[in-house]
């Protein structure tokens, strides 16, 4: 009974991370499908591109709940087994980077399952098996994120984060070592899916957003005022 209670959790933690909010967000307000732009995903930075600040917006704050609900869902069915309660977040992730309600084709024919690129979801997790973290993990996400201007650097540090926060109360704290998995396994996920924006990362050529993307157009603007002055002078 309690093998069956935890496979149900464990399933029905998947199916929340993959019910695909940005889609739906998108859907209403727009009337797109969001996976037609720009990188595809379902996630709050595309959304935001696709449909504005609000509607991105609403779907990371979406995004973070379905990973703090997986959590709530397995210590309200599993109380007390804490592997449940550290892969259902996992799985959280793992439902809204691979949806199940994103399955669709490529141009070669072949099946995929689409989604977001997981963070928000990862944060969720973390926020539900130790609260405080998110006083810090999230300020500096935003940072990242709005700062030196790499929403794919502030994903992959949710997993990081993860990882450094229950290594460290592991070890000063006595907490148990089972909540690292949670980390590693996360920021796994979260490498694999980003693994084209590393590449960029590396070339140069990821994409840049906040501050730094509005700096990086007005110095265009004036590039171009520029050369439009001289062209006519």
């Amino acid at each position: 009974m309690s093998l069956l209670l935890s496979l149900f959790v464990l399933l029905a933690a998947y199916l929340l991370g993959a019910v695909p909010t940005g889609l739906i967000i998108v859907k209403v307000v727009t009337g797109k499908d969001v996976r037609q732009i720009e990188s595809g995903r379902t996630g709050g930075t595309n959304v935001m591109r696709a449909a504005g600040f609000w509607a991105g917006l609403s779907t990371g704050i979406i995004d973070v709940i379905k990973g703090i609900l997986a959590v709530v869902l397995a210590y309200a069915i599993t109380p007390g087994n804490l592997w449940v309660q550290v892969l259902a977040p996992w799985l959280a992730i793992v439902g809204h980077v691979y949806s199940i309600f994103l399955l669709d084709r490529t141009e070669a024919g072949k099946l995929r399952l689409r989604g977001g690129a997981g963070g928000a979801t990862c944060l969720g997790g973390l926020i539900a098996l130790w609260w405080p973290s998110v006083l810090f993990v999230l300020p500096i996400g935003i940072f990242i994120w709005l700062g030196i201007g790499y929403a794919s650097v502030a994903t992959l540090s949710m997993g990081f984060f993860a990882i450094v926060i229950f290594v460290y109360r592991a070890i000063f704290y006595g907490t148990s070592w089972v909540y690292i998995v949670y980390g590693v396994l996360a920021e796994l996920v979260l490498i694999w899916t980003l693994r084209p924006n590393i590449q960029r990362l590396f070339k140069g050529t990821e994409r840049i957003v906040g501050i730094r993307a509005k700096k990086k157009a007005n110095g265009s603007k004036k590039k171009v005022n520029i050369l439009r002055v001289s062209s006519n002078s």
